[in-house]
């Protein structure tokens, strides 16, 4: 014979206004956390048991726990550190005004014909002013070409960006004029088949090295700055749940104070021209585990004006910037990452780093394109 349920009378209720039902259910509400105890019931013969059930709420998400105890509770995520320092409290307003200037050029900028480095009928490569948005100069497109050819303007939707520069980097921008041609170049960058050459004018001490490679991980946490990170640290995950990823650069020095001559890129890797030449030309290699250079404590030190090409290896985010955070070098005007915004009786405006080179495989004809910029401002001085 089955047993009689308890009247709701013989039931014990819990403190605190809990109350009773004989399941689990959400609860929805606008409070930010709160905590609340509900009960259970149970059947057992002619005894009715009460079973606590915690429901915590935050952020408008419920978590259920049965009889939560402390040795349920799951381990703290231990995250990577970053190796490279906090964005300058300085920064935060400079590149507000820098951002505000690059917005309101946006509506009268425009194109000339000097500042096309290359076209044909599939692409079209242009030199990039600095202070200004890669997307303003995609919207210029359409303008140019009906100006300097007089036909009719072309759907902005088929013009794409191949290669993104940061607003106050200068130099070398690809701008695809179909779909189709777009993610044949697209594939070109994915697979690394791209070679792409910088240049830079930094500040600190002058290095101990003619050429150097490092490779570290790279990332940042949910809204926050781009960040250097060791090495052995790829692969894990950062608070908001992006992960650290591989970045790698190589650098040669071009001139101190200015000495020594430029010398201008080549279509030939440096691999290639040391196998024809019979030379195995030293190259320090640096793999990032430890903290970089303290550049708040070496203000002093800054006396140097270096000027270095850098060759990515790796496509991220602020790359040739936060590795010359790292070495101590930071890049003149690149006030987030440490750069002076006044150097040697100059105010930078914006960053010297400029995108001089740019070299692939024509995504129709297949023929190998090396596509240069000329030379920024700043970097005339030491050209000879």
């Amino acid at each position: 014979m089955s047993p009689t349920p308890p009247s709701l009378s013989s039931l014990r209720l819990l403190p605190c206004n809990a109350f009773l039902f004989p399941f689990r259910f959400p609860i929805k509400t606008l409070s930010t956390t709160f905590t609340r105890f509900l009960c259970t019931s149970s059947l057992s013969n002619t005894h009715h048991h009460l079973q606590p059930m915690l429901i915590t709420m935050t952020d408008n998400e419920t978590h259920t726990h049965l009889n939560p105890s402390k040795a349920d509770d799951p381990k703290p995520l231990i995250y990577p550190i970053p190796l490279s320092p906090p964005l300058p409290l300085i920064s935060k307003q400079l590149e507000l005004n820098r951002a505000l200037s690059a917005s309101s050029k946006s509506t009268l900028f425009v194109l000339s014909r000097s500042d096309v480095v290359f076209e044909d009928e599939y692409l079209i490569v242009v030199n990039k002013p600095q202070g200004i948005y890669c997307e303003t100069v995609l919207s210029a497109i359409p303008r140019l070409l009906q100006d300097s050819q007089g036909t009719g303007m072309k759907s902005p939707e088929e013009f794409h960006l191949a290669n993104r520069l940061d607003r106050d980097t200068s130099g070398v921008m690809v701008i695809t004029k179909s779909h189709k041609v777009a993610g044949k170049l697209v594939k070109a960058f994915t697979e690394h088949k791209v070679s792409k050459s910088y240049i830079a004018l930094c500040c600190g001490s002058d290095p101990n090295w003619d050429r150097i490679s490092i490779r570290s991980g790279h990332g940042r946490s949910n809204h926050g700055a781009w960040r250097v990170y060791a090495e052995s640290d790829v692969g894990r995950t950062l608070p908001g749940g992006s992960m650290v990823r591989d970045m790698e650069t190589s650098f040669q020095v071009l001139s101190v104070n200015g000495r020594h001559r430029f010398k201008n890129p080549t279509t030939k890797s440096r691999t290639d021209q040391q196998e024809e030449l019979g030379e195995e030309e030293e190259e320090e290699m640096v793999v990032v585990e430890d903290a970089g250079v303290d550049i708040a404590s070496t203000e002093e030190s800054k006396k140097d004006e270096i000027l270095v090409r850098a060759n990515p290896r790796s496509g991220r985010t602020h790359q040739i910037r936060l590795h010359c955070q790292y070495l101590g070098i930071p890049i003149c005007g690149d006030v987030k990452y440490e750069g002076p915004h006044e150097w040697k009786g100059k105010t930078w405006d914006g960053h010297a780093l400029h995108a001089q080179t740019l070299s692939l495989h024509h995504p129709v004809t297949g023929l190998p394109l090396v596509f240069q910029a000329p030379l920024p401002f700043w970097a005339k001085p030491f050209h000879s």
